[in-house]
């Protein structure tokens, strides 16, 4: 049984876009912290996952609709609770990191945290797909002024806020669209550095030339 709340009200929701992550799905849901409430997106999987999930006491939504940025607003759209999370579903994230990546938004710190990527293992995080982070990181600092280091994909900030910037990407520039709207608003935004594993199963983005390419093209948009 994961750590998922059954509880009426939350601390937060966890939103996981899915998209036939079975083999990893057992360690993530394992990993959120008491408190927390797991929302697996399934975004077309053929492998079972959806199953997975509920068996492990997981809300599971179904978006249709392919797409990263798709399945990460479904599950905004989805959660209740007053903070919203979302994580990668590929075990490259650990959710036990939650609580302090929420700290500073709980405490009225900040508005969105984002959590920087430390790599622990060989190919945790490919060089290509490095490179496209830091060349995306300058183009934002340029747009926005922000000095951030990684547009990392655990990141938490209140659902009410996030549903005022009017995201309307649906594809793989939502996380960077979701910064530059936030930067616009005047929110404050931070960082703060957890470990970044080798994703279980295969990659569907930084783990090929061509998924990391269609990413920062799409990031790129979100930046014109």
């Amino acid at each position: 049984m994961c750590g998922v709340t059954n509880h009426s009200s939350p601390r937060g929701d966890l939103v996981l876009p899915c998209l036939n992550e079975a083999e990893a799905l057992p360690w993530v849901l394992g990993r959120v912290p008491e408190g927390w409430r797991a929302v697996v997106v399934d975004n077309g999987s053929t492998d079972g996952s959806a199953r997975i999930a509920e068996r492990l006491g997981a809300r599971v939504v179904f978006e249709p609709r392919r797409g990263f940025g798709a399945a990460c607003h479904a599950g905004l759209l989805a959660a209740t609770a007053e903070l919203v999370a979302f994580c990668d579903c590929d075990a490259t994230l650990d959710p036990g990191e939650l609580p302090r990546v929420a700290a500073p938004v709980a405490s009225g710190e900040a508005d969105l945290v984002l959590a920087r990527r430390r790599p622990t293992g060989r190919g945790a995080w490919p060089l290509h797909a490095r490179v496209g982070n830091q060349a995306l990181s300058r183009l934002l600092r340029r747009r926005t002024g922000l000095r951030l280091r990684d547009l990392g994909p655990m990141r938490v900030a209140r659902r009410a806020d996030l549903l005022a910037l009017d995201l309307t990407d649906r594809r793989s520039g939502y996380p960077l669209q979701m910064v530059v709207h936030a930067a616009d608003a005047g929110w404050r935004v931070r960082e703060t550095e957890v470990p970044y594993l080798p994703r279980v199963g295969t990659s569907k983005v930084t783990g090929t030339w061509r998924g990391t390419w269609h990413a920062v093209h799409d990031m790129r948009e979100v930046l014109k």
